[in-house]
């Protein structure tokens, strides 16, 4: 028997949005909505949509989108803004999902991407720019405490859908200039004064200017075009702000867990492997090492320009090794479950090339050394995991 879905979303003042989004979960088995006292047409529209309404004063995201959750009573959970949509090819995919859900998964990832000024952002916007939006009802909560980002961080295997959501980002200058401003505002708000004048030059000067130009060149952000290269600006500005805001206000405790944190926070969740391997029998050896490591208990993919030898191995596969191209790769493997714990590297050009990667594509805890069986790298993983949890309380 197929598996039940039930949509989530919260809103306010969504009439003119809120009927496409609605529209595009019909599929579902049973949409909530949650409305923190809309003035227009909202709670109507819902409503007439066939959706289950709940008035709720407005609490924040995190409170907000768990009221949501309280109400679902399907088996999983599918969250959606109203400026979002779940295109066909994914409504299809994730009906076919429900119907035989694989084992050992508890929550998906939807690829999306962005129409920014009339026009489709991909690269720019680090496409697949995976969003973590359906899981097993009771087994995830949103952290309540967080003002900002109060996404679902994964503590498990998570399944990567290929069909696509997508999402409204601006429809004009006006309006992706006053939600660059309003983001930067809320970012800094919850972001700890800097620690020097020398942090505040390089958060405001050097970080964006980095920022931008691997965006653009080794994300390929240049291949959306002026618009693409604008909306990297508007990041790269926001982040400016948010750092001149910090600097204007007096030192606090706190750290950065906001705008220049992403994925998986450290020591969260089941061991991450990745595999990288140049060549058929690189790939052959790292796919062999990867399903031991399965069995033990380590969350594992394969990033490899040569066809997998079993299939039994999550891959991702590369039209030739280079440097651009491995970079997004891993971009999307660490989006999907954050920064690897562990990195099996096999292959000359795999060996040469991650030495190039930026720190946070890498292995948070190193390279598997060589002749390393998967159960000992697993140990030593999980006893960095816990030191590291030791040194954060």
């Amino acid at each position: 028997m197929r598996e039940t879905v039930t949509a989530c979303l919260i809103v306010r003042d969504e009439e003119e949005r809120l009927p496409g989004a609605l529209g595009s979960v019909a599929f579902c088995d049973e949409i909530v909505v949650v409305d923190s006292g809309s003035t227009d047409r909202t709670v109507e529209i819902a409503r007439a949509a066939g959706a289950r309404v709940i008035e709720n004063p407005w609490p924040g995201y995190g409170a907000q989108r768990n009221v949501a959750l309280d109400h679902a009573t399907s088996d999983w959970v599918l969250e959606l803004d109203a400026d979002e949509r779940i295109l066909p090819d994914l409504q299809r995919e994730i009906r076919r999902f429900l119907d035989d859900p694989p084992r050992g998964y508890d929550i998906g990832a939807f690829p999306q991407f962005h129409h920014f000024l009339g026009a489709e952002l991909r690269q720019s916007m680090k496409y697949p720019n995976y969003r973590t939006r359906l899981f097993r009802r009771g087994a995830y909560r949103h952290d309540e405490s967080r003002t900002v980002h109060e996404g679902i961080w994964p503590t498990g295997p998570v399944w990567p859908f290929e069909g696509e959501m997508s999402h409204e980002l601006a429809g004009s200058p006006r309006e992706a200039v006053r939600d660059m401003w309003n983001y930067a505002r809320l970012e800094a708000s919850v972001l700890s004064a800097p620690s020097s004048p020398a942090a505040v030059i390089v958060g405001v000067i050097a970080r964006p200017a980095v920022k931008f130009t691997y965006r653009a060149v080794v994300d390929g952000g240049w291949r959306d075009g002026a618009r693409g290269l604008a909306r990297i600006a508007l990041e790269c500005v926001s982040d400016a702000f948010v750092w001149i805001r910090r600097s204007l206000r007096a030192p606090r405790g706190g750290g950065e867990s906001g705008h220049f944190a992403t994925g998986r926070p450290t020591g969260w969740g089941t061991p991450v492997a990745i595999g990288l391997a140049s060549g058929r029998r690189a790939a052959e050896r790292t796919e062999r090492w990867l399903e031991q490591a399965a069995a033990a208990g380590i969350d594992v993919a394969l990033v490899t320009n040569a066809p997998p030898a079993h299939g039994a191995v999550r891959s991702r596969r590369l039209s030739r090794f280079g440097p651009f191209l491995l970079a997004r790769a891993l971009e999307a493997e660490r989006q999907l479950r954050g920064q690897a714990d562990a990195l099996l590297v096999d292959g000359v050009a795999a060996r040469i090339l991650i030495s190039l990667m930026p720190q946070s594509l890498q292995g948070r805890y190193g390279r598997v050394p060589p002749g390393e069986l998967p159960a000992a790298t697993k140990r030593r993983v999980t006893a960095a995991i816990e030191a590291s949890r030791g040194n954060a309380s």
